[in-house]
């Protein structure tokens, strides 16, 4: 069984270790150091993961990371690079393929694509086959539950996820399902997507989520 996960770890210490320290990333105000210290507070410290999500808790999470970035940054790098601890939930078996396949995929586009001169890559189809079956659920609530229209979001070969207010005005959005995850994520600025839809609704659409310049 391909473990995409695994994959995505080891690309994403690569991309790590060469961008250095302080280059940036699509994560807002972190640099690579930053991302690299949340990598490891996510699977090693339980009691600070948790306000990753949670805004009620996020000044822990916060505390937590940045005492984590000031450490020299190939050790932040290589801990990520080693995988989940035993006693971390990501060790659990199935564990870190169900949790962080698009996880770390966004992450690793997240520095590939900060990039002034990024260009698009591509993806193994079992990896692109694997982020599409994801989709529906992240569309739903990741972009669904931000977006004022109604998404359709269009693999190329014809299938199709929808996502968004019912009995709104219709965008498609069609893309390789890389870039599909990356716009969910709030990336969309950063892909090749093509948009269609009526311009007021497309107009509404990017004061919601970033979209890629027509």
């Amino acid at each position: 069984m391909s473990n995409h996960a695994l994959a995505e770890r080891h690309r994403l210490a690569e991309l790590l270790a060469a961008a250095g320290p302080d280059a940036p990333t699509l994560c807002a105000g972190w640099t690579t150091r930053d991302l690299a210290a949340h990598l490891v507070i996510r699977e090693r410290r339980a009691d600070a993961a948790p306000g990753i999500r949670v805004g009620a808790l996020a000044g822990w999470t916060h505390r937590v990371q940045s005492a984590y970035a000031e450490r020299p940054y190939d050790e932040l790098v290589g801990l990520f690079r080693s995988g989940p601890p035993v006693f971390s939930f990501f060790a659990l078996p199935g564990a870190d393929e169900a949790a962080n396949t698009v996880e770390y995929f966004v992450h690793a586009e997240d520095v590939l694509r900060a990039a002034d001169d990024w260009t698009p890559h591509p993806v193994p189809p079992g990896r692109s086959e694997a982020l599409w079956r994801r989709l529906p659920l992240l569309a739903r609530f990741e972009a669904g539950r931000r977006s004022p229209v109604r998404l359709e979001l269009h693999h190329p070969d014809g299938r199709a996820v929808t996502a968004g207010p019912t009995g709104a005005p219709v965008v498609r959005i069609t893309g390789e399902p890389a870039d599909l995850i990356l716009f969910t994520y709030g990336r969309g600025a950063r892909t090749t997507l093509t948009v269609d839809g009526p311009s007021d609704a497309v107009e509404a659409l990017r004061h919601a989520l970033p979209l890629p310049l027509q």
